[in-house]
């Protein structure tokens, strides 16, 4: 259908003729013998009798009702404006990502742009451009900690399911760490979705810590349903000397065999991220690996321009019973 001009009921154009075929062919009505309904103000009906003009209408009458029939025939035809037809990415892929909110994600062992930054500052900058740049596919995002909660559902909105990570917080769903709980949670809000297209990204600095769903045991169910996890191990390298003595880095605490074994089980990829290059590089490692499916579903803009006929056979029809009363 190309853009201009459209009438959508074409057919309404049948409806021109229809005045001229009722006068000529429809007996002249016969006016009442007497009376039956009592009106309250039947002599301002009869002044007004009185008042117009005997005989038939004149040419003004007739030119104006057939001007507001003309307007009221065209708009029954619905025209339309058509627009070019604009393209609007769709995506067969759901992709739904699981953030690690515990204490642990405080740890300032990430450099970015010549700071120290904690790990969940790291995440945000490096996660919220690849989320920006799924375009076409439908994206998600969990949080979990102590439990799992669904921050956003499943959208094809990647600015709002961005914008929703960056507000996130330490200690908003706990201090502890449920990765089994995060699993759970992303399947069951994917289980009716198209099986080939669905994945989870999981991120976390940690071990199974909480929650009553066991890692393992939610990646065999995965793998069952055909949900591949791709796992991502936030933290730098534990450090020797005496910051490693004392324990300030935290690297040690990732249980790297089990994130390890989720991806295998479920087909995915494991990843370790220890600095944000590594992350902004693991991202490109899964653009590759879980490429957008973008077809392109083109809507056509239409813009209706009955309302531009009936508005000004409404005016006419109102300004001939204003005459008619005065």
């Amino acid at each position: 259908m190309e853009h201009g001009l459209h009438l959508h009921w074409p057919w309404m154009i049948l409806a021109l003729p229809l005045p001229w075929l009722a006068r000529r062919l429809l007996p002249p009505g016969e006016a009442p013998a007497g009376g039956a309904l009592w009106v309250p103000f039947f002599q301002l009906l009869a002044d007004l009798a009185r008042a117009a003009p005997a005989g038939p209408p004149g040419r003004r009458t007739w030119g104006l009702a057939l001007g507001i029939w003309l307007l009221l025939t065209g708009a029954a035809l619905r025209p339309q404006w058509l627009q070019d037809p604009t393209g609007r990415p769709t995506s067969g892929r759901d992709l739904m990502l699981a953030v690690d909110l515990s204490e642990s994600m405080l740890t300032d062992d990430f450099l970015y742009q010549g700071q120290r930054i904690d790990r969940l500052r790291a995440v945000k900058a490096v996660t919220a451009p690849f989320i920006r740049r799924r375009g076409g596919d439908r994206l998600g995002l969990i949080l979990f900690a102590d439990q799992a909660y669904l921050q956003t559902p499943l959208t094809f909105d990647t600015h709002t399911v961005a914008g929703m990570l960056e507000e996130t917080v330490v200690g908003l769903v706990g201090k502890r760490t449920a990765i089994g709980d995060g699993i759970g949670l992303a399947l069951k809000r994917m289980r009716h979705r198209p099986q080939p297209s669905r994945a989870l990204i999981l991120l976390t600095d940690g071990q199974n810590t909480a929650g009553e769903v066991d890692p393992l045991r939610a990646a065999q169910v995965a793998a069952q349903e055909g949900v591949r996890i791709h796992t991502i191990g936030i933290g730098a390298p534990r450090q020797g000397g005496l910051a490693g003595f004392l324990g300030l880095t935290q690297g040690t605490e990732l249980d790297e065999a089990t994130l390890r074994e989720v991806a295998r089980l479920t087909g995915g990829t494991y990843f370790r991220a220890q600095d944000p290059e590594s992350l902004e590089g693991i991202y490109q490692e899964l653009d590759r690996l879980e490429p957008t499916l973008a077809d392109q579903e083109n809507f056509l803009l239409r813009t209706e321009l009955f309302p531009w006929l009936l508005g000004p056979a409404f005016l006419l029809l109102l300004g001939r019973v204003a005459w008619a009363v005065r």
